[in-house]
């Protein structure tokens, strides 16, 4: 069986007085492909948040190949290939594209970055063909390819997307799971947070639903896609 890569237990994430995360558990192995649904305000961005050191849990334990992260700042978790894609993208918008790349290796002292750096155009060669424009000057579509590009960049051992679909057209929606299919075939092992059920369960290995901060069912993909609890809560289905 493969290496727990990550493992999550008891955690709890409070804004205020309100408790976000109640108590989840979950892991991800060596090579899998792990997809988290669950609707809008379920928590599942303020868990990745606190799996990537951005966000402080008020309780429970994260691991990563057996060791503790606590204390740990986000820069650290990166340094050992914790790299989050985040809602939203968070592009550097008055930098170029060129330049938001780099800055996703920013922590590297290898000689190989131009390397990953050509990999990236490859993927999306939009991004070859517009290099030298700012960020802030692309489409939504455009910069989760750059944000997708930047984590590249840094060579993830273990990627965190958030809601990498959200807000796209259908077309670039396609681009963007076609490309998380690459990636992960190419040996990264993947945390796909992601809203469009049906897309993230197709390409899962394994999968967890959350609800109301909680993990409510988990298992193979395959099966969850099956499963008509969950057709009828996040696929449409009567």
């Amino acid at each position: 069986m493969a290496e727990v890569l990550l493992s999550v237990r008891g955690l709890k994430v409070a804004y205020g007085g309100i408790q976000a995360v109640k108590g989840v558990e979950l892991e991800v192995r060596q090579g899998e492909l792990v997809s988290l649904i669950g609707a809008n305000g379920a928590g599942k961005t303020t868990m990745l948040k606190a799996l990537t050191a951005t966000l402080q849990p008020s309780s429970g334990e994260i691991t990563y190949r057996g060791r503790s992260l606590a204390g740990q700042g986000a820069w650290e978790l990166v340094e050992q290939g914790l790299v989050m894609v985040p809602e939203g993208r968070g592009t550097f918008t008055r930098m170029t594209i060129l330049e938001n790349l780099q800055m996703g290796a920013y922590l590297r002292h290898d000689g190989e970055v131009n390397q990953d750096l050509d990999r990236v155009f490859a993927l999306f060669p939009r991004l070859h063909e517009r290099r030298a424009q700012l960020a802030g000057t692309l489409s939504g579509g455009e910069q989760q390819m750059l944000a997708m590009g930047r984590a590249l960049m840094a060579r993830p051992k273990l990627l965190f997307l958030d809601e990498p679909s959200m807000g796209l057209s259908p077309i670039m929606v396609d681009k963007i799971f076609e490309v998380v299919q690459q990636i992960h075939s190419e040996g990264t092992t993947i945390l796909l947070v992601e809203q469009n059920a049906s897309r993230a369960l197709a390409l899962a290995d394994r999968a967890y639903v959350m609800d109301s901060g909680e993990m409510t069912m988990q298992g193979p993909a395959a099966e969850l896609l099956h499963d008509p609890r969950v057709r009828a809560a996040y696929l449409g289905d009567d």
